[in-house]
């Protein structure tokens, strides 16, 4: 009985931390399917700005979002240290492509901070809250909002 008491009171989870341009950012590990290394893509004509193409995934078609082309932070010229994040949000399979991936971090509710109220409701959308951990603050990424909407809505 003691044992429920003590995991009640704790709300720990995992969550994936990685650097786009240079920035920390993260996101629960549980949406985390494989991280594998940069892959060239197929691009799509036409497609939104921050999508590099999609990639052959075992059989499956996999989009591949810049994110640090859909956060504003400038497009990449990925390379092979860089990194593909195969998320799946959803129903949805998505490739995300960042600098690096830094650390597997265990992380307490408490330990995530609110974003200001100054900050605009663009900025809100795609980050949840800001953790503070190891000297670093470290953005926490809202998924569902970074994928692109056209394609939920393409089907």
């Amino acid at each position: 009985m003691q044992e429920a008491t003590v995991s009640e009171k704790k709300h720990d989870h995992e969550v994936v931390a990685f650097k786009v341009s240079e920035q920390d950012f993260c996101f629960d590990l549980k949406s985390v399917r494989e991280i594998r290394g940069w892959t060239e893509t197929t691009i799509l004509p036409h497609a939104q700005p921050y999508v590099k193409g999609v990639i052959n995934l075992r059989g499956s078609v996999v989009p591949v979002v810049d994110l640090s082309e859909r956060l504003g932070l400038g497009e990449t010229e990925p390379g092979p240290r860089h990194v593909i994040i195969i998320a799946v949000v959803g129903e949805q399979t998505v490739g995300l492509l960042a600098d690096v991936v830094s650390d597997i971090l265990t992380v307490d509710d408490a330990d995530m901070q609110p974003i200001p109220e100054i900050v605009d409701e663009v900025v809100r959308a795609y980050i949840s809250g800001v953790l503070i951990a190891d000297g670093r603050m470290i953005r926490k990424m809202n998924l569902s909002r970074v994928l692109p909407s056209t394609v939920k809505s393409a089907a």
